[in-house]
């Protein structure tokens, strides 16, 4: 059975958010740069809570900034 993981769009969005670095999204939503590096690496998934806040600073909805399984980009 193929392992399944949180993925997401976060590093896309930040781009398209006036090049929103990684340290100005870890203080909108209260972590530190490396837990955004660590979530948009996918080596972390973040708690349910902070993936509503990461999604609620892009204005967009959750299923659009992370996304589950395997190699699921849609």
């Amino acid at each position: 059975m193929a392992k399944h993981q949180i993925g997401n769009h976060i590093r896309r969005l930040r781009f398209e958010a006036e090049e929103m670095t990684q340290k100005d999204l870890a203080e909108k939503v209260g972590v530190t740069r490396q837990t955004i590096v660590a979530i948009e690496a996918a080596k972390y998934s973040p708690t349910l809570e902070l993936a509503f806040q990461i999604s609620r600073v892009f204005g967009r909805p959750l299923e659009e900034v992370f996304f589950y399984g395997e190699g699921d980009q849609g």
